[in-house]
């Protein structure tokens, strides 16, 4: 079967290539056989195969997430059926024709679009273990985050509504202003320093414990003032890769937190799995979308790398059902 790899970790375009591998056999006892369809390309994977996050030893397959149909279960297995489209575990190596799993972290998917429901591996649950994981936030609290448009500021803005938690959203791009608003989020506002007193005028009395950052650099600037006393600063990416500006005055008045999230650490493991049950009905509704900017086949892998590195939503056609 064919499969995407790496020769060795480095620089995704030198190192990844199409091959074929053996096929993996029949299911376990409590396992199940997938057909991957689809699989979201992210800069995570792009960190992995340069070696940021350790991994088996290269040559080896690579892909954090994946989503596709259940071809075959072994014994034990209730929660899933042939014929049931699951999202594979994260981190399982994904860019693969087929791939064994525990089923034991799958559940069967909502009727619903293919290429969005291909991403609930871990956008929706990144976004919604920030909203609970830092603070206790209830209905009518704000959030502020800036990447509004990402996957998971979308993620966000749309689970956070859910459970009646109000976001102010700042982008970089005016025409996304009303498109974020459409889709559910409260305050969208344009990410610079003047965005600071119109949130402030907006917030009024309200409390905002809960901040989050994926841009890093003087974007997280503009975060830090709209923080309730006693906040949190959350950051899962750094998409300018310069260190945060944090004023040091406001981290000691107003007596605030900084901590990084990442879905991959073992605490978050069996915590995974309820969040994305919470975001399938969203996402099989159109509450939460995606824009996909492209579909890439297997062999056009370095083509979608780089397509990525400019910037889009690019997925995987693993299965040859889609077109580029």
């Amino acid at each position: 079967m064919r499969a995407l790899q790496i020769s060795a970790y480095g620089d995704p375009l030198n190192v990844l290539e199409l091959v074929d591998i053996p096929e993996p056999g029949a299911p376990g006892t409590g396992e199940v056989l997938i057909d991957v369809e689809l699989a979201p390309l992210n800069l995570h994977d792009l960190l992995f195969m340069r070696g940021y996050f350790g991994g088996p030893p290269a040559p080896t397959v690579v892909g954090n997430e994946g989503f596709g149909r259940v071809a075959a279960v072994g014994l034990g297995v209730t929660n899933v059926k042939v014929g049931d489209h699951v999202v594979a575990p994260n981190l399982s190596l994904t860019w693969r024709e087929r791939l064994i799993a525990p089923a034991q972290g799958l559940f069967p998917l909502p009727d619903g679009d293919r290429l969005q429901l291909a991403q609930l591996g871990s956008n929706p649950p990144t976004a919604a273990l920030m909203l609970s994981e830092y603070a206790d936030l209830k209905p009518g609290d704000w959030v502020v985050q800036n990447a509004g448009n990402s996957g998971v500021g979308r993620s966000l803005i749309a689970i956070a509504k859910l459970r009646g938690i109000r976001t102010i959203s700042l982008v970089r791009r005016p025409e996304l202003i009303d498109e974020l608003k459409a889709a559910g989020a409260d305050v969208v506002l344009m990410d610079e320093p003047a965005a600071i007193e119109e949130a402030v005028r907006i917030i009024g009395k309200g409390s905002v414990r809960l901040a989050v950052d994926a841009v890093g650099g003087d974007a997280t600037a503009t975060l830090v003032p709209l923080l309730s006393d006693r906040g949190m600063l959350v950051s899962y990416s750094a998409a300018t890769g310069r260190p945060m500006a944090v004023n040091a005055l406001l981290l000691i008045g107003k007596h605030l937190t900084v901590k990084g999230f990442f879905l991959g650490d073992f605490d978050h493991v069996s915590k995974v799995l309820p969040t994305q049950i919470e975001a399938a009905p969203l996402v099989a509704s159109g509450a939460l979308r995606v824009p996909v900017a492209a579909v890439y086949p297997m062999p056009k892998i370095k083509e979608a790398v780089a397509h990525l590195l400019k910037g889009g939503k690019i997925l995987i056609d693993i299965a040859g059902t889609f077109n580029a």
